[in-house]
């Protein structure tokens, strides 16, 4: 039953990710190696040829215990008619926008060019807080030709070499000091159920008919949803903060400049999460970019409920949801022990028990298993099915085995071959694991490693 809107006590929070650093220039001066260097990842595309990062890409990096986003923007080119360089000019625009500073890079080898001076003049319009970058300073000498880009009007100027990355901890010394250091909120120890998928899957709908009314914007048109919205949820034993996420599409779908930023924000959604319902949309089944999602937040360790919506609109038989639900753990193997609840949010039937599931989740990410009661379980199952034979013709010997202090079940197994355990042997012991306690909706990690 339904429960009436009085009996809701619920509460929009305004939580927004700050400190997000944009990296914007021309094309080729090295802002896709300037990225990798600052995020510590391979992630953005690097050839000397201009133009090659097309679409902005979103990281992560810490300085000195600031957390802070970066974007890698394509190279800005103004007053051109080539429709491709148009669509960097707008990402640029929303990279500078969105960011609360910005890092202005430019090629000291080559000097002042005037594509340098319109992207500065971009910038000094913005009011922002920017950093000029003379990237591919390789040599002392041409470290001392840097001065020439305070001519650029933008601010200091750092040489630095994003290849090798000397000056670089120089220049995060400085942008740090323009973020603040992220605080816990009052609330971390509430659940956060973020609510993910494609466009136009319910997820606004599901909130708005759990809350008891039209808090989030619902229309039939895909990507309402801007931004991530968290709402607290008190009743029935139940407290949650509920978080409305922008749907996440292919990136070959993100025709909208700030559609990008909904990507951006729904990631951070998923990453601040406890538990992410992936609601899929029952007419299409679980499609390609749905197991994307799927995927993203068991890589990010979070719990998951999948919600299948729009059931009421497919044509059923006796069977059909055991055949829906097969396929569908198929599609996501090997992490197939998930709950999965077919749903009707037009209708309200079983949303409820969505919420349900997700609290069993969350409660399932949080058990603990005593190191002896794990060792009297896992011990002999793995006496009786031994690891293969290593290299060498060694055999595997695993002798001890504990969960270790962590946010997410981890389970460290002590062994003379770490690096010989195979991946079959590996899913054949969480298979074990799971057999014996409920982790149903949780990633579990299992690490090997010599005692």
């Amino acid at each position: 039953m339904r429960p009436k809107t009085e009996d809701f006590k619920h509460q929009t929070l305004n939580k927004t990710m700050s400190n997000t650093l944009a990296i914007v220039g021309r094309p080729n001066v090295g802002k896709s190696t300037l990225f990798n260097r600052l995020t510590q990842t391979q992630e953005a595309i690097v050839e000397s040829i201009s133009g090659v990062t097309r679409d902005r890409i979103y990281g992560k990096s810490d300085w000195n215990g600031y957390e802070f986003s970066v974007i890698d923007t394509g190279g800005y080119v103004h007053g051109s008619d080539d429709t491709f360089e148009e669509a960097i000019r707008k990402q640029v625009l929303f990279a500078i926008d969105e960011s609360e500073a910005i890092v202005f890079v430019v090629d000291a080898r080559d000097g002042i060019s005037p594509l340098d001076e319109d992207v500065a003049e971009l910038l000094r319009k913005s009011k922002k807080n920017v950093f000029i970058v003379a990237n591919k300073v390789d040599s002392p000498s041409l470290g001392d030709q840097t001065g020439e880009f305070y001519a650029l009007g933008c601010g200091q100027v750092f040489p630095v070499s994003a290849i090798n990355g000397s000056g670089t901890g120089e220049l995060l010394d400085e942008i740090v000091k323009e973020f603040k250091k992220i605080e816990e909120d009052d609330d971390t120890d509430i659940p956060r159920i973020a609510v993910i998928g494609r466009p136009n899957v319910g997820k606004s709908s599901l909130i708005n008919t759990l809350l008891g009314d039209d808090r989030n914007i619902v229309t039939p048109i895909a990507g309402t949803t801007r931004d991530s919205i968290y709402t607290r949820y008190k009743s029935f034993g139940h407290d949650f903060m509920l978080v409305d996420t922008a749907g996440l599409r292919k990136k070959g779908k993100v025709y909208e400049n700030i559609e990008f930023y909904s990507t951006v924000r729904a990631i951070r959604s998923i990453e601040r999460a406890d538990v992410c319902i992936v609601m899929i949309d029952a007419q299409s089944g679980m499609e390609k970019q749905d197991i994307n999602i799927f995927h993203l937040a068991e890589k990010n360790k979070k719990g998951i409920v999948i919600v299948v919506n729009k059931w009421d609109l497919v044509d059923k038989q006796t069977n059909t949801h055991l055949e829906f639900e097969k396929q569908i753990r198929e599609k996501i193997a090997p992490f197939s022990d998930v709950p999965i609840v077919f749903t009707s949010v037009k209708d309200k039937q079983r949303i409820f028990k969505a919420l349900e599931l997700s609290a069993k989740v969350f409660e399932n990410r949080s058990l603990r298993i005593p190191t002896s009661q794990l060792n009297d379980y896992l011990l002999p199952i793995i006496e009786n099915n031994p690891a293969p034979m290593a290299s060498r013709g060694r055999y595997v010997k695993i002798k001890y085995i504990m969960q270790l202090k962590t946010g997410t079940p981890q389970f460290v197994f002590f062994c003379n071959l770490p690096d010989d355990v195979k991946e079959n042997y590996r899913r054949f012991l969480e298979n074990k694991i799971r057999e014996k306690y409920d982790f149903t909706g949780v990633p579990i990690q299992l690490f090997f490693r010599k005692k």
